[in-house]
């Protein structure tokens, strides 16, 4: 069984015009809900082997925080420049190039691409995966290389708003 969280950045602030995209921080509804997410993460989430994060600032600051909450060593999150503004087959080739002794992969990016995965790799089809939306996909399968054969065998989501 291989598991895969997939968490779309918190929300991110549009402040200062004068930062580039890629760096745009969170604003204070994203700062409040990654650790949510994290705790809740923590209470009934799978096992995380490894987490592997977008480059971008919102990204890499929601992987913190929410690793944070789950008891993870965030100083170990992996930075994958390929996942700002991935597409789907992006994601995809990172999610089976991954080793086969790792049983869970948590992925910190963007959408459209992170919608366009799920849908892809699931029965959910999501129209749109909000902001510090997780997304838990279990697959009866051994190697990563297998993703993507079928749709994962429980598909699961979790945003801010469910439990308010």
């Amino acid at each position: 069984m291989k598991t895969l969280v997939i968490v779309r950045h918190a929300k991110s602030s549009w402040d200062n015009q004068g930062l580039s995209d890629h760096d745009r921080p969170l604003n204070r509804r994203g700062l409040r809900d990654a650790p949510v997410m994290g705790a809740r993460l923590a209470e009934w989430g799978p096992p995380v082997d490894r987490v592997i994060s977008s480059s971008a600032l919102r990204a890499l600051t929601t992987a913190e925080l929410i690793t944070q909450e789950m008891g993870l060593p965030w100083d170990e999150i992996v930075i994958d420049e390929v996942l700002y503004h991935a597409s789907e087959e992006d994601m995809l080739e990172i999610i089976q190039e991954q080793e086969d002794y790792l049983d869970g992969l948590m992925m910190f990016g963007h959408n459209p691409g992170m919608t366009y995965l799920v849908n892809h790799l699931s029965d959910l089809d999501l129209e749109n995966l909000p902001t510090c939306g997780v997304v838990t996909l279990q697959f009866n399968i051994e190697h990563w290389t297998e993703v993507g054969e079928d749709p994962a065998v429980i598909a699961e989501i979790n945003t801010p708003k469910k439990h308010r």
